[in-house]
């Protein structure tokens, strides 16, 4: 999307009155971390973690919506600045709530 003077403009943005609560979660499932989510647009979102990321190799991950864990976007990490990060959205999934909480938190 361009302006009348043909500068890209910025995507618009949601920022909330409280912070969501939220959850990162691997692709294989094998961790998830807690965090909140500060903002969002259409295209990604802002993430704020108690202490910075446990996984800074991290490059895709699920980003959990919903308390069951039945909605979820698939993420890619955009950027890091100490215990926030940004995600752009790669698409929307379903996922099934794990009934054997096999996963580990970090």
């Amino acid at each position: 999307m361009t302006s009348g003077d043909g500068k890209r403009a910025k995507p618009q943005r949601v920022k909330f009155s409280r912070d969501i609560p939220v959850r990162i979660v691997a692709i294989d499932g094998s961790w998830t971390q807690a965090c909140v989510m500060r903002d969002a647009g259409q295209t990604g979102a802002k993430l704020e973690f108690e202490s910075p990321l446990a996984h800074p190799g991290l490059k895709e991950f699920f980003l959990l919506l919903s308390a069951t864990g039945t909605a979820a976007r698939r993420c890619e990490l955009a950027w890091v600045n100490g215990n926030e990060i940004g995600v752009k959205f790669l698409g929307t999934v379903a996922l099934s709530p794990r009934p054997d909480n096999s996963h580990h938190e970090i």
